[in-house]
C-alpha cells in the first residue's frame, strides 16, 4: 500500500469510527466541543511549573477511551507524527532555566525541566482531546455544533468543504502518480526536476475538479451553506455530562486536588 492510499485509508477509517452506534457517538455534538474547548483551555491555562495539576487533568482522556470504547494504541498509531512535534515544544528550556525548582526523592530538579515536561503534556493532552472529539463525532456534526455556536457559516464550510474532499485531493495525487510511475518503470521515487511539473499539472487537475464539484453543488441548491441533519435539542444525559465533566474540570483547575497531588510527588 502506497502512502497515498495508506492516507486514504487512515480517513476512511477515522470517519467509520466516529459514525459507529456507541453512547459517546451519540451524545448531543455541541455537548462533546464545548467540553473539548473547556478542556483545552483549563490545560492551556496552567503556569509552567504546575506539573501535577496537568497529571490530574489526564482523567478526561483517560475516561474518554474508556467509555466509547476506544483503542488508545491506535489513537497513538494515528498521531505517530503530531505528538513527537508537540513533544519538541521547550526542549530548549532546560538550557535556559538550570535553577533548581523543588526536589525529587533528593534529586533537584531545574524549572527548565519542569516547564518543558508542562509543555509536552500539555500539547499531548490538547491533541488526544481534539482526536477524541473526532472519533467519536463526525465532520458534519461537528459543524453542525459550530453553526449552533454561532460560528459565520464561511468558516464552516470550508472546514466541512476541506476535510470532505481531501479524499478527492489524494485521489487526484494518486493519479499523477501513478500516471508518473508507468512512464518511468523502475524508477524509485520522483525525479527532482519533475517535481515542479507535476505540482502544477495537480494544481491544474484541482482546480478543475474543484469547479465541476462546485457546479454540482449549485445545480443541487447549495447557496453557501451547509444543512446538515437536524441533531434535536438536548437530552438529560447530555446535560448531566456537560455538567459532570464542567464541574470536574473546574475542581481540577481550581481547586485543592492538584496541590494533593502535588504533596504526594514532593
Amino acid at each position: 500500500m502506497s502512502k497515498i492510499d495508506h492516507a486514504m485509508h487512515q480517513l476512511q477509517s477515522l470517519e467509520m469510527l466516529a459514525n459507529e452506534d456507541r453512547w459517546m457517538n451519540r451524545l448531543h455534538p455541541s455537548v462533546k466541543l464545548f467540553i473539548t474547548i473547556f478542556y483545552i483551555v483549563f490545560v492551556v491555562s496552567f503556569s509552567k511549573y504546575q506539573l501535577a495539576g496537568l497529571l490530574a487533568m489526564a482523567i478526561y482522556p483517560a475516561a474518554l477511551f474508556i467509555i466509547g470504547e476506544l483503542s488508545f494504541k491506535d489513537a497513538l498509531h494515528r498521531l505517530r507524527i503530531v505528538l513527537p512535534v508537540v513533544c519538541m515544544v521547550g526542549i530548549i528550556n532546560p538550557f535556559l532555566d538550570r535553577n533548581v525548582a523543588i526536589t525529587l526523592f533528593g534529586i533537584g530538579i531545574s524549572g527548565g525541566v519542569l516547564s518543558m515536561l508542562s509543555l509536552m503534556v500539555k500539547g499531548v493532552l490538547a491533541v488526544l482531546a481534539s482526536y477524541l472529539l473526532i472519533a467519536t463525532t463526525s465532520i458534519e456534526k461537528i459543524c453542525y455544533a459550530l453553526r449552533q455556536a454561532h460560528v459565520p457559516k464561511i468558516l464552516v464550510s470550508e472546514v466541512l468543504l476541506i476535510y470532505r474532499y481531501l479524499t478527492v485531493l489524494l485521489s487526484e495525487a494518486r493519479r499523477v502518480v501513478t500516471a508518473y510511475s508507468l512512464r518511468a518503470p523502475g524508477q524509485k521515487g520522483i525525479a527532482v526536476n519533475a517535481w515542479g511539473s507535476l505540482a502544477g499539472q495537480m494544481l491544474l487537475r484541482s482546480m478543475d475538479r474543484a469547479e465541476r464539484v462546485y457546479q454540482s453543488m449549485c445545480l443541487r441548491g447549495f447557496r453557501g451553506e451547509f444543512y446538515p441533519a437536524h441533531q434535536g435539542k438536548m437530552r438529560g444525559t447530555d446535560w448531566l455530562w456537560f455538567l459532570f465533566w464542567t464541574l470536574l474540570l473546574v475542581a481540577l483547575r481550581y481547586g485543592n486536588v492538584t496541590e494533593l497531588i502535588g504533596k504526594l510527588f514532593v
